[in-house]
């Protein structure tokens, strides 16, 4: 039978993201769905304040419907899902960025519906949590400086996260442009931050989140490397697959690489859906 493609997106992030690859998946005859995890997509919160001209000081302090929105959530979500795509036959999950976290979750807890997991350059936590991997020496080299520099507000007392990807500011920008879509003109820059949404949730999960030996790790998979990724580096990446190894040594990851930044393999998805495509 022909197997389905789930798609989970990452942070501030959503469905739509997927668009272009689900056209070229289509295009080799391939079944896909991607999920809008909850308070993503037509569930976020857009305020006027992030409209032009905007008003900061507001969108600083405007509560939005994501907040208190937890790990358990998105995994509840999830499995509603494969629960119904099941009954038409395998299903590939796949995860990208913040959406391994997910993927990661689901498998721990419904390792039945899920015929391959997918990762692409996606957190799967196996030996930390994944808020204490940025701590780690693989992401030294990230430029959280220059993805701070759009947030706006307490996340705590906000409830969430809030970046301000509507922002003019010539090195907010810069910096957005160098974590996410370095390997992109200009306009497809713009287009992308464009389809982003300003918030996202706080819970990254806890230790029962990492990946479990004897459910997650039953799970045929697949780590597909973004080699160009400034955002989770391939230091990191290789780290995940290791870890991964290291748990299940007799359940390996098969690994693919696509030389794309975080983003690109989204915005230019041929290569990306001709791997996948050839997983089916």
């Amino acid at each position: 039978m022909t197997p389905t493609f789930v798609l989970v997106h990452g942070a501030f992030a959503n469905s739509f993201s997927f668009a272009p690859l689900q056209a070229e998946l289509a295009l080799l005859g391939r079944r896909s769905l991607a999920v809008d995890l909850p308070g993503h997509g037509f569930e976020a919160t857009f305020s006027t304040a992030y409209q032009a001209p905007q008003d900061l000081a507001r969108l600083a302090a405007e509560p939005g419907a994501i907040a208190g929105v937890t790990l358990a959530q998105n995994v509840e979500r999830v499995i509603g899902i494969l629960e119904r795509v099941r009954e038409h036959g395998p299903v590939i999950l796949l995860g990208h960025s913040r959406g391994g976290m997910t993927i990661t979750a689901v498998g721990n807890a419904r390792p039945d519906l899920v015929d391959r997991i997918v990762y692409v350059s996606a957190w799967a936590p196996v030996d930390l949590e994944v808020g204490a991997y940025y701590a780690e020496p693989e992401m030294a080299s990230v430029d959280n400086a220059g993805i701070a520099s759009g947030m706006l507000g307490n996340p705590m007392e906000l409830g969430l996260l809030r970046s301000n990807f509507r922002t003019a500011d010539p090195a907010t920008l810069a910096g957005f442009r160098a974590a996410f879509l370095a390997d992109g003109t200009e306009s497809e820059f713009l287009a992308l931050l464009n389809s982003f949404q300003p918030d996202e949730n706080l819970d990254a999960g806890g230790p029962d989140d990492r990946a479990q030996p004897d459910t997650w790790g039953t799970i045929p998979r697949t780590y597909v490397r973004l080699s160009e990724d400034a955002s989770i580096p391939v230091a990191m990446q290789d780290r995940m697959i290791r870890e991964g190894d290291a748990l299940t040594p007799d359940n390996r990851y098969d690994v693919r690489t696509l030389t794309s930044s975080h983003l690109g393999w989204l915005v230019r998805p041929r290569q990306a859906a001709e791997l996948l495509g050839s997983m089916a």
